[in-house]
């Protein structure tokens, strides 16, 4: 009778254990089949100019879906829904570069939250590849064209004050360079700019549910 209530005793304690584990099991990787999964990139196609010489953070744009967005079941969203988003934050000048956030997806069967990150420009050559956090920046010039463009104009200053043996000849020479120096100084204080029907690469940060009716 003793060793039967100990036996008894034992498996009440491993079912009380077995219990917890299995039902954080089940609650931590729940399944829906008209989910598409975080991770899943995506085209989308702007409906807007996006100009860091005009722009400011809070900026309201639109998008469209550029391919179909497909779960596992096959619920699609399908290419041309409309993509709501704002520009997050700005910076002008040399470095320019902006952080665009999304605010909801139309589904085709309502709205939807939309949480992701801009991860590339496809044949955006102006644009660096966005950072870990979606902020895409202007490709400025190197640093050996800058430098190349002073000396030239360095160069030139020298050469007019030169030949015009100092007076006269230095002012030209002078003017000549810095109006070079200006030059570059236009060529290094660009915006970037983002025109309407520019291709965006999307990559979902959260699950994106697919409203089947």
């Amino acid at each position: 009778m003793l060793k039967s209530t100990r036996q008894w005793w034992l498996c009440m304690a491993v079912i009380s254990v077995a219990l917890p584990l299995g039902a954080q099991q089940t609650m931590s990787s729940p399944v829906f089949p008209h989910t598409i999964p975080d991770g899943t990139t995506f085209l989308i196609r702007l409906n807007d100019k996006l100009d860091t010489s005009k722009l400011q953070a809070g900026k309201h744009f639109t998008a469209k879906l550029a391919e179909d967005l497909v779960a596992p079941d096959g619920s699609t969203i399908p290419r041309g829904k409309k993509v709501k988003g704002h520009v997050s934050s700005v910076e002008q000048g040399l470095h320019a570069r902006m952080l665009l956030s999304f605010d909801e997806i139309d589904t085709g069967h309502g709205k939807m939250p939309l949480i992701a990150t801009v991860t590339g420009v496809p044949g955006e050559h102006a644009a660096k590849e966005p950072d870990a956090e979606g902020e895409i920046e202007r490709k400025g010039m190197s640093k050996r064209r800058e430098i190349e463009v002073a000396a030239v104009g360095a160069g030139l200053g020298a050469a007019g004050g030169a030949a015009g043996g100092g007076g006269k000849g230095a002012a030209i020479g002078a003017g000549v360079g810095a109006g070079v120096g200006a030059l570059a100084g236009i060529l290094t204080d660009r915006n970037l700019t983002l025109d309407k029907g520019t291709v965006l690469e999307v990559r979902l940060d959260h699950p994106l549910q697919v409203p089947t009716h």
